[in-house]
């Protein structure tokens, strides 16, 4: 809505096909590109698309062109029609002064082929006419002076006889039939289609496209100034108030400099041809080298180093890795038992009443938290019963780590030979003689992970039901306490089924949570 204050026409119309059809389409106004109204502090730009409705006719309100203190003025609005089955449809100029603030266009479009472009150009007024011919007075008082003596009522006629209807008079006229036949006999048969029209000649004011003004101006012979298209003017440089040149050497002339505050009497107390000495300035002598500690500053070797400071990562936080390690003294850890980190501490998993053999195809996926870059090279499984490949040489294995989006980041391959569990000296003989025990398979190679969370992955891809045992979490359901999460989606302990090797993803969606979870841990050896 355009502010009070800016003068508005309201136009209105209605367009038709000759048979009486509602055209479609639409009628755009152009005024200058930009208008500006300083009073009211807004500038108007763009032309107005007014669509026509269902029955032909549109409506819009547009700023007066009479306008006062608007920039630029003199203009009037290029009206294009674009209606939808009209061969030749028309563009015109036309004036909307703000002293006829309702307006029908069909009062103001042209409709004389030969004369496409009218301008609706005011008049005098009848009072102004009035008053150029002598009369004295307002426009109250002229309005009452047209006012004359009422005149005496004349004599009322005789009413006249009604006259029969047009069906009435074709019945007197022989027709035979009731009154919907006579509507019926009305209508011809269609004619043929006439032929297509000569197109007519372009108007005074160019088709459509051609340029309709030049920076506001809608002149036939356009002249802009260095105003028009905010450049300076030539005249500018070197005057006062407008922009300094420069010579032949690309510098500006010594005229245009300002005035010198005085030529300089001494130099830190010397005259004549003065040269200055470092110790003239408070400085240090060429070559000298001023080291860290010479200043009272740190050497940039202390960032990061045992007993110097401490270093900020890219976030403006200090790395994990120069933190204290935060597990409480005395306890039992991952690095405690040879591992770099585990899916969980097994000491505090109740013994499975049920022993419970790897299927085969199945990768099992157990979620590791890392907190600080940490370098590991195998994936290890708790078994609760592997012979080793010598005693099961059919079976063939695979292990990797996944990242938290599902992307494989390490492999083993596909590892074809494994020791037997519980074979590390020392191991007691219960654990020995059963093959329990920690299960490491070797990646391809090393791999440091940075700090996030993780899927270490084991999958026994060829063999028999009972070939691998694994100590796992007694809970198959999916309401394992491994998947007790909150935000981000993280399933600590999940499968997936009918894999041979391990895809580059997995997605955890795709997954099964109903099975006893594995205990797994990575490590460095």
């Amino acid at each position: 809505m355009l502010p009070e204050g800016i003068p508005t026409v309201t136009v209105t119309g209605r367009f038709l096909t000759p048979d009486g059809r509602a055209l479609t389409g639409q009628i755009v106004w152009r005024a200058p590109a930009l208008i500006t109204f300083p009073d009211q502090d807004v500038i108007v730009g763009g032309p107005v698309a007014v669509p026509l409705d269902a029955t032909g006719a549109f409506e819009v309100t547009l700023p007066a062109t009479d306008a006062p203190g608007m920039n630029p003025s003199g203009w009037s609005y290029s009206v294009a029609e674009q209606f939808a089955g009209v061969t030749q449809n028309r563009v015109y100029q036309i004036l909307l002064p703000a002293e006829s603030p309702n307006v029908d266009i069909a009062d103001l479009a042209p409709t004389d082929p030969s004369t496409p472009t009218y301008v609706a150009v005011r008049g005098d007024s009848a009072y102004e006419v009035a008053v150029a011919a002598g009369f004295v007075g307002t426009v109250e008082q002229w309005l009452a002076s047209l006012v004359g003596p009422t005149g005496q009522q004349g004599v009322q006629g005789v009413p006249g006889a009604p006259g029969d209807d047009a069906y009435e008079v074709a019945v007197a006229g022989g027709f035979i039939g009731d009154r919907a036949a006579w509507l019926a006999s009305l209508i011809g048969p269609k004619g043929a289609t006439g032929a297509t029209g000569q197109q007519g000649a372009p108007g005074t004011n160019g088709a459509p496209g051609v340029v309709q003004s030049v920076n506001g101006q809608s002149v036939a012979a356009v002249v802009l100034t260095a105003a028009h298209v905010h450049a300076v003017p030539d005249t500018a440089p070197g005057a006062p108030n407008g922009v300094a040149q420069l010579d032949a050497t690309g510098k500006v002339p010594t005229a245009q400099l300002p005035a010198s505050g005085g030529a300089v009497a001494s130099v830190n107390g010397q005259t004549g041809t003065v040269v200055l000495a470092a110790a003239d300035v408070g400085a240090a002598t060429a070559g000298h080298t001023h080291t860290a500690a010479a200043v009272g500053a740190l050497a940039t070797t202390a960032r990061g180093a045992a007993n110097g400071v401490a270093s900020l990562d890219a976030s403006s936080r200090i790395p994990i890795a120069q933190l204290p390690t935060v597990t409480g003294r005395n306890m039992w850890n991952p690095q405690a038992l040879g591992f770099q980190a585990w899916s969980c501490d097994p000491a505090h998993v109740a013994n499975p009443t049920t022993v419970k053999a790897a299927t085969v195809q199945r990768i099992y996926m157990s979620g590791i938290n890392i907190t600080e870059a940490t370098q590991v090279n195998n994936v290890v499984i708790f078994a609760r019963g592997w012979a080793g490949s010598t005693a099961v040489p059919a079976a063939r294995f695979y292990a990797g780590i996944y990242n938290e989006s599902g992307s494989r980041v390490a492999t083993s391959g596909q590892v074809s030979s494994l020791p037997a569990a519980g074979q590390l000296s020392g191991t007691a003989a219960g654990a020995l003689n059963n093959h329990i025990g920690a299960v490491p398979i070797a990646l391809t190679a090393a791999i440091t992970l940075q700090p996030g969370r993780y899927w270490a992955a084991f999958l026994l891809s060829a063999g028999s039901a009972s070939d691998f045992y694994y100590m796992h979490v007694q809970n198959e359901s999916p309401s394992a306490p491994a998947n007790f999460f909150l935000g981000t989606t993280f399933q600590r302990a999940w499968c997936k089924d009918a894999q041979t090797s391990l895809p580059t993803t997995l997605a955890q969606s795709a997954g099964e949570v109903g099975l006893d979870p594995a205990i797994m841990a990575l490590a460095m050896v």
